[in-house]
């Protein structure tokens, strides 16, 4: 694959973030940071395909294309014309490079990485490990970079944020020689978002990130939490697969590993069920069959006690995190809440922080209430501790870290 430099006056960067079954792009110019396109395909592979295409400039309204769509590349192929159609076609001249979201890096990529063959490879490599996410993220790359084989494919890693993680928070207390012999460690996942938001911290207090010591709570469907320490991250919950850590909507999080002996020996089930068990059938679904945190406030409201007890079970484990971090960084000067249920269940912000005063952790009911898309600091002014609400950006995240990449390359 040839990876010529984009040409100097090139600020596009296009997004993708390939799942099994689907694609997520954005088109941003980096001049500004303003987005130019977003759009989905979902259900690839089915007769009920469906792409979603919003353009972002002149007032364009979004489109959709309900059609059965093969596979992924057929669907590149229609982000491409849809693209095309708004005057923002891949053959652009403005297109700098394409950024890649990459579930696992491994300790290999600490930092966003031009794809060369090599580079696929070692991804390769790594989906014993992250067998839900890579094979996506590669068939991503290989159609993007069949495409446009002469821009640079940039990827970002959801694991590189998390590579400065000291080996006494990283490794397992198994034996040494099993755990390097097959890669057997915690990596932790989720990032773009960590760094991001830790960022955006520090920006909110007025700070060098150098400077300030942040737990970030990313809650969304899946869900982790980071001590990040001068802007470095030093512990995070989930490991080596994004099972571990906090009780999330499908997942379990945390427990006795001997739950899967158990569970082969005395339920006769296999290995492959167990896992479907833990990762998709555990967590808030399993607890109460919702997953969704809006659906469980509002049954809680009505007096369900299933409900309950699952947001019980999911505050106390978020709870055991944020005291856990405290611990290992000594020194907190800010607790930020950030993804789809920290940004926008105010429940669960005031829940998590309630009771938390002697570690100098409040919430004002107030601020709390408030619904925003902008960064915000939702504690009452004499709390010794922020706590803060601020929307992630891994689109944008992703963005930057390709685009200082390939521009720090052009001069060079």
């Amino acid at each position: 694959m040839s990876n010529q430099n984009p040409a100097s006056h090139a600020t596009r960067i296009l997004v993708l973030n390939s799942g099994s079954s689907s694609v997520k792009y954005q088109l941003l110019d980096m001049h500004d940071g303003a987005r130019m396109a977003v759009g989905l395909v979902e259900r690839i592979g089915e007769e009920t395909s469906r792409l979603v295409h919003t353009p972002l400039t002149d007032g364009g309204e979004q489109r959709e294309r309900t059609a059965p769509i093969a596979d992924h590349g057929a669907a590149l192929k229609a982000v491409a014309e849809e693209l095309a159609a708004d005057g923002l076609g891949l053959d652009s001249p403005e297109l700098a490079a394409i950024g890649h979201r990459v579930v696992h890096g491994g300790l290999k990529f600490s930092a966003p990485t031009v794809i060369t063959d090599e580079v696929l490879a070692e991804i390769e490599r790594l989906v014993p490990v992250a067998p839900l996410h890579n094979p996506a993220n590669i068939t991503g790359i290989r159609t993007a970079q069949a495409l446009r084989p002469d821009l640079p494919q940039v990827a970002v890693f959801d694991t590189a944020f998390h590579t400065t993680m000291p080996e006494h928070a990283a490794r397992y207390a198994i034996d040494a020689e099993t755990a390097d012999a097959h890669r057997i460690r915690r990596y932790g996942f989720h990032g773009t978002s960590h760094a991001y938001v830790s960022r955006k911290v520090a920006q909110l207090l007025g700070k060098d990130p150098a400077e300030v010591n942040v737990i970030v709570l990313h809650l969304g469907n899946g869900a982790s939490a980071s001590a990040v320490a001068g802007g470095r991250c030093v512990d995070t919950s989930m490991g080596l697969t994004p099972l571990e850590g906090l009780v999330m909507g499908t997942r379990s999080g945390d427990i006795d590993p001997a739950v899967v002996f158990h569970l082969e020996r005395v339920a006769g089930m296999s290995t492959d069920e167990i896992d479907v068990l833990l990762n998709k059938k555990s967590g808030l679904v399993g607890l109460c069959g919702d997953n969704d945190m809006r659906e469980i406030r509002r049954r809680i409201d009505e007096g369900d006690q299933r409900a309950q007890l699952a947001f019980d079970i999911y505050i106390h484990r978020l709870k055991k995190y944020i005291g856990a971090y405290y611990a290992v960084l000594g020194r907190v000067d800010a607790v930020a809440f950030t993804a789809g249920v920290g940004e926008n269940a105010a429940p669960v912000r005031e829940a998590a922080v309630a009771g938390l005063e002697e570690l100098g952790l409040a919430v004002d009911a107030g601020l709390n209430a408030v619904r925003s898309g902008e960064p915000r600091l939702i504690s009452p002014e004499y709390a010794r501790v922020a706590v803060a609400v601020v929307p992630t950006d891994e689109e944008l995240e992703i963005a930057r870290q390709t685009y200082s990449l390939v521009n720090s390359a052009v001069h060079d």
